[in-house]
């Protein structure tokens, strides 16, 4: 069942997320994120933009949001999309199901362009978000440092 992100869901979701934190180059936070801080996430992004969940058997085993895009106005119509699956639950179309359905949400409410930042190498999300209609469009060299190691970041951009 996909539905919409709460408060409630804070710690599964930081159960999901902190393991990419922790231990992959996928996230470029570097410290665990408390459910307190998560919760704090949820609402400011729900305040404005969908976040999504995917839950099985009461277990939350992915989500999906979308962010604001950059600060200036004239970027009002375009998004920043993000999606996370449990480690172990991949290729079961849990990302590809959340995808779709925040994709549909983005469009039916007036979204033009969504954009997807993938650490690189990172084929699962690269071939997620290309199977989606997702296009690369931009590649940054050494953007990041994490686990002393510089990694590259490119960009996704889906037009509605």
């Amino acid at each position: 069942m996909i539905r919409p992100a709460t408060a409630a869901d804070a710690a599964a979701i930081c159960g999901i997320y902190n393991h990419y934190v922790l231990g992959t180059t996928v996230s470029f936070e570097e410290e665990a994120v408390d459910a307190g801080e998560m919760a704090r996430r949820i609402a400011r992004v729900t305040e404005v933009h969908p976040w999504l969940v995917f839950e099985e058997e009461g277990e939350i085993l992915g989500y999906a949001y979308a962010s604001r895009w950059k600060e200036r106005s004239a970027y009002r119509h375009s998004v920043e999309t993000t999606v996370y699956v449990k480690d172990g639950s991949h290729g079961k179309g849990i990302g590809t199901g959340l995808y779709r359905e925040l994709l549909g949400i983005l469009r039916k409410d007036g979204f033009h362009a969504a954009m997807a930042g993938i650490s690189l190498p990172n084929e699962k999300s690269q071939g997620l978000h290309e199977k989606l209609g997702f296009r690369k469009v931009a590649e940054f060299v050494e953007t990041g440092m994490k686990f002393g190691k510089w990694i590259n970041v490119g960009y996704w951009e889906y037009l509605f």
